[in-house]
């Protein structure tokens, strides 16, 4: 028996930009996610979680990380959006089209913003979920972007807080959660205040998985040297640390810790 393999590899490694009228998805936003939405259960005293809206909240939050791309994104593996277009068609398609992920924007309540006064608050950040898995009753948080004017607040610890308490708590509670069995936590290697803020809110060192990114050409000189003759040559790879908060951590003093990082007034 014969056989063919008509496979054509992408053109390039940019992602292909959406037109605009695609770019912000449909009206209404379907936010296509496996998982029940419960907004009460995303907020805080001090911030709320509200699902990534891009007619709503892209334009605030471009605005406070476009200057700071190169320093906000030097520990991300991957091939940052450079410009509002790219960004909102990497949504679009790897975000929205895939009900294993969703991207929600960080609202901090202690900030109004003048020119936006019906978001209750200041775009902060963004943060997702990643790979939530119904069936293994699983997830990642990850994505996680505070905006410079928000870094060293109480911002980072309540968003990480309220996502990681909205996925452990039983659906019963009040306010319910998923009742997830687990929710892990990725981080570079050298990522020293990532790592430490994921173990306040109880995250637990599981070990590190060597060679798990091949970095792109942009930043091929970082990471550990690929061996001769690699294929992707010159370009270098990165080990991920992995952490893991899992139920019986929560129900055994992880939700308290949760609870003390998100009360704490500065990360």
């Amino acid at each position: 028996m014969s056989f063919v393999n008509n496979y054509t590899p992408p053109a390039g490694p940019n992602l292909p930009i959406l037109p605009e009228s695609e770019m912000y998805g449909p009206d209404p936003y379907d936010v296509n996610f496996a998982f029940p939405l419960h907004l009460g259960s995303l907020e805080s005293e001090r911030v709320r979680l509200t699902p990534f809206i891009p007619a709503i909240h892209a334009g605030a939050y471009w605005e406070g990380i476009e200057p700071h791309l190169t320093e906000i994104f030097r520990y991300f593996p991957i091939t940052m959006p450079a410009t509002l277009a790219e960004f909102l068609s990497y949504i679009e398609k790897y975000y929205r089209s895939n009900p294993e992920f969703i991207m929600f924007a960080i609202i901090d309540k202690t900030r109004r913003d003048e020119t936006r006064p019906e978001l209750g608050g200041s775009v902060a950040g963004v943060i997702a979920l990643l790979r939530a898995s119904v069936a293994q009753l699983m997830a990642e948080i990850g994505y996680v972007v505070i905006l410079p004017d928000f870094q060293r607040t109480h911002v980072a610890s309540n968003a990480v807080g309220i996502l990681l308490e909205y996925c452990l708590q039983l659906p019963t509670a009040s306010p319910p959660g998923l009742g997830l069995r687990r929710v892990h936590w990725t981080v570079h290697p050298d990522n020293t205040a990532s790592k430490r803020l994921a173990q306040r809110l109880g995250f637990k060192h599981e070990g590190v998985l060597r060679w798990t990114w091949v970095l792109p050409q942009s930043r091929s000189s970082e990471g550990n040297p690929p061996r001769e003759g690699d294929s992707y040559a010159p370009r270098g790879g990165l080990d991920t640390v992995y952490m893991g908060h899992c139920w019986d951590d929560w129900e055994n003093g992880g939700r308290e810790m949760t609870q003390r990082a998100i009360d704490r007034q500065m990360v």
